[in-house]
């Protein structure tokens, strides 16, 4: 019999419940050539997950608006074709709904954005989104969205645990009082993650279930 180890769970989306990184990384990089004639590396895309679009293209403050509204119509576009499923993720949800366990998702995505793709990739009978980019005129690293996020699932932060794939969800969870929990299968780079010290760090979906669901004890540490 499994004991959760935290009554709640709030997930990132991108490059944690769903890997929506191919669909991100070409969607940045069909904007920035379509307005502004420039791409970016991969590795410089992947840093700027997790942070809402608007910030990402500051860098580009005469264009932003035109390259929010380019990158948000090809995305949608191309979504169906380029998202993907993580191997595991459904039934991970499935079973810390079996134990009792509260979710949702906190993310810099629009909500609807979200949903579709939480749909998708077949999880949004699972989990809801709890605090979308709209819902905070503050985002991650800063704890606002998941303090928000905890209040809609009725729980206190400490009762939490944030999982995320970037050093701004860990950070994030950190400023909001959350326990922190980063992932390897996504857009961050390990060594960034293992600096940022969260609590634990996971590799794959079955040892994030033992880690959530007490089947062992510290199977994963955070790896210093």
């Amino acid at each position: 019999m499994t004991s959760p180890r935290w009554p709640a769970v709030i997930f990132d989306l991108d490059g944690t419940l769903a890997n929506t990184i191919p669909l991100i990384v070409a969607s940045f990089n069909h904007a920035l050539a379509t307005v502004v004639g420039e791409t970016v590396p991969e590795e410089v895309i992947r840093s700027w997950i997790g942070r809402p679009l608007v910030e990402t293209f500051e860098s580009w403050p005469e264009q932003a608006v035109e390259l929010d509204r380019i990158y948000r119509e090809w995305n949608l576009a191309n979504h169906d074709d380029l998202i993907e499923e993580y191997a595991g993720v459904p039934a991970l949800l499935a079973d810390l709904a079996s134990a009792g366990v509260a979710m949702g998702i906190v993310t810099s995505k629009r909500r609807e954005t979200a949903r579709t793709a939480l749909a998708a990739v077949g999880i949004a009978g699972w989990v809801d989104v709890v605090a979308g980019l709209e819902d905070t005129t503050r985002h991650k690293p800063r704890p606002e969205p998941l303090l928000l996020g905890a209040a809609r699932l009725g729980v206190q932060p400490a009762a939490c645990v944030y999982v995320g794939d970037a050093v701004v969800d860990v950070q994030a969870a950190r400023a909001a009082g959350m326990a922190a929990v980063g992932v390897t299968w996504g857009a961050g780079l390990i060594d960034q993650l293992k600096a940022a010290e969260p609590d634990a760090l996971v590799d794959d979906v079955d040892a994030l279930r033992d880690l959530l669901l007490g089947d062992s004890l510290a199977t994963s540490p955070a790896r210093r």
